[in-house]
């Protein structure tokens, strides 16, 4: 089947590496605003060119932002060709208009790329709701922030520090804000609970914490309990009622979250009958998340001819059925309190008016219990 790659960056180059020498896949084209004379397929600017090709089969978005990509895929869909993309910010933005338009046009619209890397998590999850009932989802799903925690908590490194480490590896942008801010994150949640509940959520509705406040003295804190940081994303049904927010959470140093370190991710759903299942590996990089675009495409050369689900509901947001220990800092003093997320998070906003840098983070497994 012939592809058409919109976007040469480092996702999109490492992709194409990917499907060199392979018989069942071949790139025919790239869309690339300059010359490319490297590469052997054809190479244009012009995108209706690759609309007009009706060999070209499945087109591949990796250039990210909304416009032109938008209208690219949604062109792409209605001359009858399957999409693939990696962009998280359009799958978030758009989600019910793409998911509706390729049941439509009868073609395929894939995104495993654009939550968890290398991992597998959007068909493994989509999977396991067909199975039985999903209850919750949960992880570490932004490398970046992985990375800084882990250079705090194992090196004592402040956040000034850890940052421009992770800048000078390439891991964190030069504006870091999606990273740190848990913005990132937030997007891949998204997709994550739409899927999982069948359900189509918003994202600025989802409240939103990241690590920017974190300190060495928070981190130095936790530790003397054993209490590991990491950023979370989480997503929990309870009945009809959809909960979701990111916030930094506390993990006993015995859980696997707490064993994740570097840029590596780790995502978990729990089951109503199988219980849970975690998943782990690369959340970034040119060959993972490549390795999850080559997938999907060899999910649509095998017959697939469909989004992750057949259908999906509006669904608001309701943090006021979620239940966990909350620690907060505020004013430089440390204290927890047991309630609901809506409470948690209007009472850390409140906090914030007198505390630009106050803390919030959630506190899980077993020391829930003994601080709480």
């Amino acid at each position: 089947m012939n592809i058409a790659l919109l976007g040469f960056g480092t996702v999109g180059s490492y992709f194409y590496r990917l499907t060199e020498g392979r018989t069942d896949l071949r790139v025919a084209a790239v869309l690339s605003r300059r010359p490319r004379p490297e590469l052997t397929c054809t190479v244009t600017a012009d995108f209706d060119e690759i609309v007009r090709d009706p060999s070209i089969g499945i087109v591949v978005e990796v250039m990210g932002g909304l416009e032109p990509a938008y209208s690219y895929l949604c062109a792409a869909m209605r001359a009858g060709k399957h999409v693939v993309t990696a962009n998280k910010q359009l799958m978030c933005a758009h989600y019910e208009d793409l998911v509706s338009l390729a049941a439509e046009c009868g073609v395929s619209l894939r995104c495993t790329a654009s939550a968890g890397g290398g991992i597998p998590w959007l068909t493994s999850l989509s999977r396991a709701a067909r199975l039985d009932e999903i209850i919750a989802v949960e992880g570490i799903l932004n490398g970046t922030t992985n990375y800084m925690l882990s250079a705090m908590t194992e090196n004592g490194t402040g956040y000034d520090a850890a940052l421009r480490e992770a800048q000078a590896l390439g891991y964190a942008e030069a504006d870091p804000t999606a990273d740190v801010e848990g913005l990132d994150a937030r997007r891949k949640l998204v997709l994550s609970a739409n899927l999982a509940f069948g359900v189509s959520v918003r994202e600025e509705d989802i409240p939103c914490v990241g690590i920017s406040s974190i300190t060495a003295q928070d981190i130095a804190q936790a530790g003397k309990k054993e209490l590991i940081f990491k950023l979370i994303a989480r997503a929990e049904r309870h009945g009809g009622k959809v909960a979701a927010f990111v916030c930094p959470t506390l993990f006993p140093a015995s859980a696997p979250e707490a064993h994740t370190g570097g840029t590596g991710n780790i995502v978990t759903f729990c089951a109503k009958r199988f219980g849970t299942q975690s998943f782990s590996g690369a959340g970034a990089g040119g060959y993972p998340t490549g390795s999850s675009v080559l997938a999907d495409c060899l999910d649509i050369a095998d017959g697939c001819k469909s989004f992750y689900v057949d259908r999906f509901a509006p669904c608001r947001i309701d943090l006021s059925g979620c239940d966990a220990c909350w620690l907060y800092r505020a004013n430089g003093e440390y204290f927890t309190c047991k309630c609901s997320a809506a409470h948690a998070f209007e009472r850390y906003e409140q906090f914030r008016k007198e505390d630009s840098h106050a803390l919030l983070a959630r506190i899980a497994g077993d020391a829930a219990e003994e601080l709480c």
